[in-house]
């Protein structure tokens, strides 16, 4: 067994019912943009849950973030960060959303230009806004790591992001809400994760221990 040292600043908060504790891990007087994809999150009782828990607390809502987060929608949110003092991000959906809110996140505190350089310049994030995530399709692993990709539709690029100020602070995962998705998503999911194992060991030269050991 080889030496190894990991640390992983994200909270986990695993089990049945645990939306509502979003509650107890977002500051009572934060400024909440809720930022969610196509809505499905409305129709299986997840946003009523999150809604509820933040009863008493300052939430914006910003919905349609799409399958592979869009800059341009994207920018949109961060105008509604910027115009509604936005203090603290809460994802509440899969890995698109996920990383989407990385970007804002990032994009929320930079001072140059265009929130774009961040990827065409490979800016790492030291220190985001703090964001949670309550996730309801486990595929990429976004709810516990820093990383993120952002599709530019116009320029026809996808680019990677990502640095230490990227961890969520929290990620809620309700195994009740995986029950709630489709069969053809959750093998999405799936076939997600396995792609993302599998591309690993398929790809060389790279240290892939583990899956090599797999």
């Amino acid at each position: 067994m080889n030496n190894f040292e990991f640390k992983n600043p994200t909270k986990i908060i695993f089990g049945k019912d645990t939306i509502e504790k979003v509650k107890e891990e977002i500051p009572q007087d934060a400024k909440v943009l809720l930022l969610y994809g196509g809505g499905s999150i409305k129709k299986n009782g997840i946003y009523d849950q999150v809604k509820t828990a933040l009863v008493n607390v300052d939430v914006t809502e910003f919905g349609g973030i799409p399958a592979n987060p869009e800059y341009a929608t994207l920018m949109e949110a961060l105008q509604v960060i910027k115009d509604k003092k936005i203090t603290y991000l809460l994802a509440v959906g899969g890995g698109s959303v996920i990383d989407g809110t990385k970007f804002l996140s990032a994009a929320a505190v930079y001072d140059g230009d265009t929130p774009w350089d961040i990827l065409t310049k490979n800016i790492r994030t030291e220190k985001g806004m703090p964001f949670g995530t309550v996730l309801t399709l486990p595929a990429t692993g976004s709810e516990m790591n820093s990383g993120a990709v952002i599709t530019r539709a116009e320029t026809k690029e996808k680019l990677a992001m990502g640095g230490p100020g990227l961890f969520p602070q929290f990620s809620i995962l309700d195994p009740q809400v995986i029950q709630s998705i489709p069969q053809r998503q959750l093998a999405n999911g799936l076939t997600d994760a396995f792609t993302h194992v599998l591309e690993q060991y398929m790809t060389y030269p790279i240290g892939a221990l583990l899956q090599d050991r797999f």
